[in-house]
Parts: structure tokens; sequence; C-alpha cells
């Protein structure tokens, strides 16, 4: 495949259940070394400040040879005063992800911009979808406008953004997904993973968003699992501690089917592989074995 010369791997601060910058389970070196030892070139931020800010930042990436792909930035979009308050919020993201030097325009970080959890969509994510909460449609032109401008501030800084659909929120399904490209000029962060638990085509998808992907977390998903806490009434949250997100190639994602329709429609940029871990309950040590096993089984992919 061409995609190992148009590509790099990044691992991410999700895969060990780290959702607070604070009070993690494993220190911002100690993951960054994990992540280089493994063969890792980049990592997503996790949440805003784990990694450190500033020279702080640039001095960690540096001493372990490991660039910043990008990272998560939710913001209200459906909230008109919620995003205006939000909007500090993303400064203090785009600060931490200028200061990350790359050497390739091509790897750049990619603020990642989604949404908040809607909890009722939290309550009940992926399929069988429940529109009863779903973003109305007369308010989808002021939503995609508050979208669009939050793009253009990143590009304001000379970042170019994604915009990450999500289980359990206002942008869940291929559907919704298909309306903000529709009403915006962002590209998408194809997430194969939530894609698939949200009733989409991943592989058709990379294939029908070619020219508007501009991240990808690569992620596979274990129908059954969700199928399982869904019918027992569980929420997101209880997904991804039954295991949802399962080690590249145990689940139910054709990922070789994603990558050859990356690879067909010339798709350039970051893979971050992710599997999203609970906050609480976690098993470090097989956490620690599945991202080494994550990568062996992308480069094998790769082949």
């Amino acid at each position: 495949m061409q995609l190992t010369g148009r590509t790099r791997v990044a691992g991410a601060p999700v895969n060990y259940g780290i959702y607070q910058p604070t009070g993690a389970p494993v220190g911002p070196d100690d993951l960054l070394a994990a992540l280089a030892d493994d063969g890792y070139t980049g990592v997503d931020s996790g949440p805003i400040g784990y990694l450190g800010t500033g020279e702080a930042l640039a001095r960690r990436l540096d001493a372990t040879g490991i660039a910043l792909a990008g990272g998560w930035v939710d913001l209200r979009f459906a909230d008109p005063a919620g995003f205006a308050e939000d909007l500090a919020q993303l400064d203090a993201a785009l600060d931490v992800f200028t200061a990350a030097p790359a050497d390739d325009p091509r790897f750049a970080p990619r603020p990642t911009l989604a949404c908040p959890g809607n909890p009722a969509r939290m309550a009940r994510p992926g399929t069988p979808t429940d529109l009863t909460s779903a973003l109305p449609a007369a308010a989808w032109p002021d939503f995609a406008a508050r979208v669009q401008q939050a793009a253009d501030r990143c590009r304001d800084r000379g970042l170019e953004p994604v915009f990450h659909y999500h289980l359990g929120t206002d942008v869940e399904t291929e559907a919704e997904a298909d309306r903000l490209l529709e009403l915006t000029d962002i590209a998408i962060c194809l997430d194969t993973g939530h894609l698939a638990l949200a009733g989409g085509d991943p592989v058709a998808a990379a294939r029908r968003w070619a020219g508007r992907i501009g991240q990808v977390h690569l992620k596979d998903a274990d129908l059954a699992a969700h199928a399982r806490v869904r019918a027992a009434g569980g929420g997101l949250m209880d997904v991804v501690a039954a295991g949802g997100f399962c080690a590249l190639g145990r689940g139910d994602v054709d990922l070789a089917g994603v990558l050859a329709g990356l690879d067909a429609t010339g798709y350039t940029g970051w893979l971050v592989i992710e599997q999203d871990a609970p906050a609480d309950g976690r098993d470090l040590d097989r956490i620690r074995a599945d991202q080494h096993a994550n990568l062996r089984w992308l480069q094998e992919a790769l082949r």
C-alpha cells in the first residue's frame, strides 16, 4: 500500500482511559516512552493539559521523538451562548497545538472539533438510533455556522481542523455527518469504530468521503458487546467498559477494507490508533499489551 509513505501512526491517552488532565493512571512521560518503545511516531493530546503546554510540551515530545497528531476539543455548537463561552477553551487548545513543532505540514496537529455529550443520546448510543433527541432540522443551519466559525478560527492560527462525529452526541450517525459536510467546508475525522456502532459503513465512508477526510481514528468495534449493553439499558460508558471497542482485528470493522479505500483515494495524514478504555476498572497490563499488538496488526495490514 502507498499509505505507508503518506501516513504516520499515533497512539492516544484514551486507550488508557485518560479523560482528565490530572489524576491519570499513567503519567505523560511514561505513556510517551511506551509509545516510542513500540514504534509509534505520534500521539493524540488526550485531555488538553495532560501532556503539558507551551515549552514543556515541546520538550516532552522532543525527548521521545513523538509528534502531536491533534486533539479533541468539544464545543457547545447547539447552544449559542455556550458556544461563545467555549471559544476561550478552543483558543487555549490552539495554543497547545501551535506549541508543538511539526516537521511536515501534512502532519501538523489537527484540532479535532466535536460536540459534548448529549445526555439522552449518551444513554442510548448507536443503533438502534433514537432520533427523538436529535438536532431538529431547523437548527442545523445555525449549528453548522458555528462549526464553520470554529473551523475558521483554527485556520486563523495556521491549523486545519477536522470534525469528529461521536456516539452520544448531536452528530452521531453517518447521515448527520453527511449533513454537516454539506453545510460546512470542514474535513471529517473518520472514526471507524464509532461509525460502525452508529450503524454506518466505514469502508463505504472511506471512499465516499474521499477528499474530505482530514484525520483517521482507526478503531475496531464489537457489535455483539454493544448490542448486549443496549439491550440491558446501558449507556456509552457501559459500552466502553464492556469492550465495545476492542483491539484491532478482533472486532467487526473491516479495517483492511478501510485501509484499502484510504489507499485508493490518496489519504495523507495521521492514522490514530484508538481503543477507548474505561475511566475506572482498567487493566493496565492488558491495555499496554493491546497497544503493542495494535501497532503490529497495522504494520502487517499495510504490507
